[in-house]
């Protein structure tokens, strides 16, 4: 039985283990530059488990936006970061790095568990039986008191205040309309694409990793003159374009 003895809860089969795990398989330190190596990693185990519960899948989503951000400031050197954003990261990193701790004293506990117990268990059976004595203080009223003071003390239902859910910026819609739009024109600007300086700075983070996964997969080619300086996409399908 006690070969058999495993931890298994909802914490340590959560996003931070999947998130530990990839970092040490790159025998990687906890830094904001190895979440930033393991973030296509952790999104490609969100995409191919798209059967997960949705208690369990808006935890993973949470730390994925996490990474994301962190992606995107390794990428972009000139991105600022709220104080909110900065804030998330920071949180991120500093549980990744507890929980790596527990971890690590999780396994030299199931090394030694069991091995010295300093206590046999008794299953010697018993014949006691059980009485019921009252004190001879207790009446139908003392009773009665004491049941209206539990009832008191049951914790009383709050309304929790309403909040208004912004619309999220899909991924995969801003790629097929980079997609749509670089086919109609053969040659694009990011900055005119992603609207940058007009845009909501999460709209221009979705269209670079956008253009990033699309590039990856091989669909769009890009160049950039210099450092800093705006970024020229184009289509690398040859045919004649399609003006809409």
């Amino acid at each position: 039985m006690q070969d058999n003895f495993k931890i298994k809860t909802e914490v340590f089969e959560g996003p931070l283990e999947l998130l530990l795990s990839l970092i040490e398989k790159r025998k990687l330190l906890i830094n904001d530059i190895s979440l930033a190596q393991v973030t296509d990693d952790f999104i490609k185990y969100l995409e191919s488990h798209p059967e997960m519960p949705i208690n369990q899948s808006s935890q993973f989503i949470v730390i994925a936006s996490t990474l994301l951000l962190i992606k995107s400031k390794s990428l972009l050197p000139t991105l600022t970061l709220t104080e909110e954003e900065n804030k998330n990261v920071e949180d991120l990193e500093l549980r990744l790095k507890i929980y790596q701790k527990y971890k690590e004293a999780g396994e030299k506990l199931s090394e030694i568990f069991g091995k010295s117990p300093l206590f046999e268990r008794n299953f010697v059976p018993t014949n006691d039986t059980v009485i019921f004595a009252p004190s001879k203080n207790i009446s139908i009223e003392s009773l009665k008191e004491a049941g209206f003071r539990v009832l008191q003390k049951i914790p009383k239902v709050e309304k929790l205040p309403q909040a208004i859910v912004r619309k999220v910026v899909s991924l995969e819609e801003t790629m097929q309309k980079l997609t749509s739009r670089i086919k109609s024109s053969l040659q694009m600007s990011f900055k005119d694409f992603a609207g940058v300086g007009k845009a909501e700075k999460v709209n221009v983070i979705v269209s670079f990793i956008a253009m990033l996964e699309l590039v990856k997969q091989g669909m769009i080619a890009v160049t950039q003159s210099d450092a800093y300086e705006d970024i020229k996409m184009e289509t690398k399908d040859i045919s004649t374009p399609n003006y809409l």
